[in-house]
Formats: structure tokens, sequence, C-alpha cells
């Protein structure tokens, strides 16, 4: 290779991940002839500087000493460069471990089939030189013990930016195909020095949300909370990666895609094309477009598509569009065969930032918006923002509304981007949209995973939605979409916020000069305020007869409040209705 091919890689280093047996140490010696590049084994490394095989190492000091050694051997070779590093099969298991190649280098998978291993295992029998392998084959049924321990690994392979099936392949060409992975790797850490570059610091709640779930790079952030631990990928064209995404967090069986059928006629083709390559038996089902989808018939009707299908509790539901397909479609996995796995593949604005995470689904009630539903966590997100450039203009300035949200009640620095930059964001510049759309919905994560199911703080995100669902509700889901009803009761929100919290008369009108400019509504049409109560008494957030506002202090100072007055309330929807709301 010449010095122009190396300098393109980069001098970051490159660590392949795995399970033992699938080549890792041999393809990093291969990889550093082929580089020039200085290749580390680290179970051969461990070994040399205790001065003893593995398997005395786990004898004497048991798993916990041996995964010590292993920690403190990654975090010394995170502070070199342009390595080759074979890592042993248990070193991703650990959020240390992953932080420190995240930050240092590349990570790619060498995946394999169980028998596959099994069959590379069984020649290290008695092997003390390789003797890392030799607790994988204790007992009975080492095939079995393998499979068990891969299954349960597979998660933490899935964090890898790039993935190689090795199965049938040459060594030659396993080779080529971690070199592409790497050159993606590059990539990655290129879009993410720019957008250093481009955004100011994040404050406390946006670094939160990046720091503990950003250690599993190759996903934008981890959602982790009680009912399931979950990547989300933000990128750009990434919707062909779908599929070899989804066989990387062990999902292999038949894959049932619901979507849009609007989405379906543009990018549908593409998804199931993604699910077919990797191995996948994919069909797909579409729903009319619009909130009256999410309706009790249709619903039916996908279960009646999905026992067709003869799906699985092993089959995985794929949901392609915005809001409404993700609700139906992942509360159908939720019920069906008391659930089976969900994947969102949004490609709408509001999707990518609220509704595909944090694991809500629900349909509507004719009375009501949402009120039939579950908390039910995807096993993965992947967000092609690439998409959004086939989105009609109302529907992607609708969008726009819970990205403002996640501003006002969580990051004042969003808010300054957006306001800065908002020709680059209208216009959808790749970079610019790419980084926006990771942080707001690496905001929405960092909420949903200290408050899974809304019993405390994840009612912040409720800012603008008792009004919006209100709206949405009283006009029959059919005169405002969702974004445009959150952004009128944004506007409530904040005048209540006037009146009852504190809130500067500033922040309102910063609040209602964004709103404007990405093209969102700031005031309602002509509807009986009583009627719009009515609503908001019915919506989920009531305890006690209640409503409970989600008001602000200030921007990034959200407060919980079940004590406005009525009275304030009918005056404020009174002044929404009014025709020139500035």
């Amino acid at each position: 290779m010449n010095n122009r091919q190396q300098t393109r890689i980069g001098d970051w280093n490159v660590y392949l991940i795995g399970f033992s047996g699938g080549g890792k140490s041999a393809i990093g010696r291969r990889l550093s002839r082929r580089l020039r590049r200085q290749h580390l084994d680290m179970d051969d490394e461990i070994a040399a500087r205790a001065g003893r095989p593995i398997p005395e190492i786990f004898r004497e000091e048991g798993e916990p000493g041996f995964r010590a050694r292993e920690r403190g051997l990654l975090e010394e070779i995170s502070g070199r460069s342009r390595l080759i590093v074979s890592t042993g099969g248990g070193v991703p298991l650990d959020p240390d471990n992953r932080a420190a190649m995240a930050r240092s280098g590349v990570m790619v998978c060498l995946e394999a089939k169980p028998d596959f291993l099994f069959s590379r295992l069984k020649r290290h029998l008695g092997n003390e030189s390789k003797g890392q392998v030799r607790p994988l084959l204790e007992g009975e049924d080492p095939k079995k013990r393998i499979e068990a321990l891969k299954e349960y690994r597979q998660r933490f392979y899935a964090t890898a930016d790039w993935t190689v099936h090795t199965d049938d392949l040459t060594t030659d060409e396993v080779v080529r195909e971690v070199l592409r992975g790497v050159r993606y790797g590059q990539r990655r850490f290129e879009r993410k020095r720019r957008a250093a570059a481009t955004f100011p610091p994040m404050g406390t709640i946006g670094r939160e949300a990046e720091s503990p779930y950003c250690r599993d790079m190759g996903a934008s952030f981890v959602v982790e909370t009680p009912g399931g631990r979950y990547p989300v990928f933000v990128g750009w064209g990434n919707l062909s990666e779908l599929g070899q995404r989804m066989r990387n967090l062990g999902l292999s069986d038949k894959a049932a895609l619901v979507a849009d059928a609007g989405v379906f006629d543009i990018h549908g083709e593409k998804a199931l094309a993604s699910l077919t390559s990797v191995g996948f038996e994919a069909s797909a089902y579409s729903v009319p477009s619009g909130e009256r989808s999410k309706s009790g018939d249709a619903l039916t009707k996908i279960y009646d598509w999905m026992v067709e299908q003869r799906l699985e509790r092993g089959s995985a539901v794929v949901a392609l569009g915005g809001g409404v397909a993700g609700d139906l479609a992942g509360y159908a996995a939720a019920t069906f065969l008391r659930g089976i796995p969900l994947v969102h593949a949004p490609t709408s604005l509001l999707a990518m930032t609220d509704s595909a995470i944090g694991g809500k689904v629900a349909i509507n009630h004719p009375r009501a918006k949402n009120l039939i539903g579950a908390f039910y966590q995807p096993k993965l997100v992947l967000s092609d923002v690439e998409t959004l450039g086939t989105l009609p203009a109302r529907e992607l300035a609708s969008g726009w509304a819970e990205t403002i949200k996640h501003g006002m009640i969580m990051e004042p620095d969003l808010l300054d981007v957006l306001e800065r930059d908002i020709d680059r964001v209208l216009t959808l510049d790749p970079e610019m949209t790419t980084e926006i759309v990771k942080r707001s919905s690496g905001l929405k994560g960092k909420v949903v995973g200290g408050d899974e199911k809304e019993a405390g703080w994840r009612m912040i995100l409720n800012f603008g939605h008792t009004i919006g669902h209100a709206l949405e509700a009283a006009t029959e889901y059919g005169e405002l979409l969702h974004g445009e009803a959150v952004s009128i009761g944004m506007m409530g929100a904040a005048r209540l916020s006037q009146r009852h919290a504190g809130l500067g008369e500033e922040a309102g009108g910063r609040l209602s000069a964004l709103l404007k400019g990405f093209g969102l509504p700031t005031s309602m049409p002509q509807l009986d305020p009583e009627r719009l109560i009515e609503a908001m008494f019915l919506d989920k957030k009531v305890r006690g007869k209640a409503i409970r506002w989600v008001l602000l202090e200030d921007v990034g100072r959200p407060v919980i409040r079940d004590d406005i007055p009525m009275e304030s309330v009918r005056e404020v929807l009174a002044g929404l209705a009014a025709a020139d709301n500035t």
C-alpha cells in the first residue's frame, strides 16, 4: 500500500473485536503487514507481561483479575496510535473498554456462525498458548456453551463501526472488508471533528446524553432503560445499513416491514433490499398516510397480515415511516404473540427526534390521542436523515416543532444553532441537519433513560402537548399535523408560563420567532374552548382530575404544575384563537 493510501485511513488504531475463533489474530497480522503498522494481540500481550499463560491467570486471579488486566492494557493502548489491535472475545463487554476504543480508533467486528467458530476452537483444545478458549469449551456440550455466550455478547459486538461476516470469505476478502470498515470509521471521525467546530459546547443535559450513551460508538448513542437497551444510529444515507445493523444485534429470522404507504413508494424497495441482502425473509404491509390510520380497524388488519405471514416470536417488525407508522407497527409488535422484536426506521423529522425514541406505542381513541397503548422498547432505531429530503414541505416544517421544544426545555445552545444557521437547516445541509437530529434525539434518549414510563422527569417532554393533543382530537386528527398542534400548544404553554411560572416576555418572543421562522403556526383555528378543555381532561397526563402542565420558569428550566386556574387556561385559548398571535 502506498503512502497516500496509508494517510487516507488516518492515524487512529484499528480494533478487531468478535467472538474467539473468528480470526482476529490472523487478520490482525495480515493487516499489520498490509498497512505497515504494529500489530498487538491483547491475549498474547497479557500472557507475556504476566509470565504465564491465560489459563493460569484465570485459575489464580479468576475472571475479574483477568478482565482488570484487559482493561488496564486497553487504557494504555488507547493512548497510542497507528496500532492494529486483536482484542479478546470479552473485551467489548466492559463499557470502559468500549469507551477507550471509541475515542482512539475504529472498531471492526469479525462475525461468524457458531458452527464455524466451534470448528475453529476445537483445534485449540489443550493448547496452552491459546488457552483463552479453554473456558469456552469446558462442559459436556461446548457447542451449546459457545452459542449461549455468543448470543449474550452479540449486543456488545453490534456496537462496532463495521461488521464483516467471515464464514464464506477468504482471508484476502476479509482484509478488504475490514479496510472498507476502517475508511467508513474515518468518515465518522471527520464528521465528529466538523461538528465540534460547528456547535457550541452542549449544556449539562446534552453533555450527559452524549457521554454515557455514546461510549458504544458505531451507534450515535444508546438508550438504556429498565425495559430495554438499544442503539440509535443517525446518519446520512444509512438506510441501506438497516439489515446489517439488525443482523449485528442477533436478529435473523423473518422481517415484517410495516410502512406508511407514501413512504413505502419512495423508500420501501431500498429497505427491503437491505433486509433480503443479509438473509432476512422480508415482506411488507403499507398503511394509508395520516393520523387516522392509528385506529383499531387498521391494527386488526395488521394482525391479520402478520398471521398470514406466519410470524413467530423471533420475527421482527420494522416500522418504516413517520410517527403514525411507528406507533401503529410498534403497538402491533408489542401485542402480537405477547411481544416480538421491534425496529424503528423513521423517515420523518418528528419520528427521528421524538416518537421513535422512548418506547411509546399506541393507537388513537376517537375522543383522545394515544389513549390505547403501551411502553415497548425497540431493539434498534436507524434514522436516515437523507430521507427528510423527500418529505412534503409542510410535514418537514412540522417536525422542527419537537427539536425547538427540546431546545426550550433542555438545551438553549440548540436554540442558538437553530437561530444562527436557520438557512442551512431549512435547506437540509447534510452535516448540519445530521448533527441537529443526532443532538435532538440524543436529548430525548437521555430523558427516556432516566424515566422510562413517565413517572417523573419524562413529563417535561410534554411541553406544548396538553393543548396540542387536545387540538388534534378536537379537529378529528385531520386538520393539523402533530408538530403544528404542538407548535400552537407551546405558544399556549409559554403564555401560561408568563402568567404563572415567571417566564420572561423575551423568552416567549424568542419561541414565537423560532416557530414562525420554521414555518410553524402560532395561533389556532376558531374552536370552542370548552371542547378543547374536555379533551384535555381525557389526556393521559391528568392526575386526580387535575391537568399537569409543563411550564417554563426560563429557557431550559421546566416545571410541572397542577394548580393552573381553568379561567387562565380559557383566556390563553381565546388568545391563541386570535387572528394575529404575535
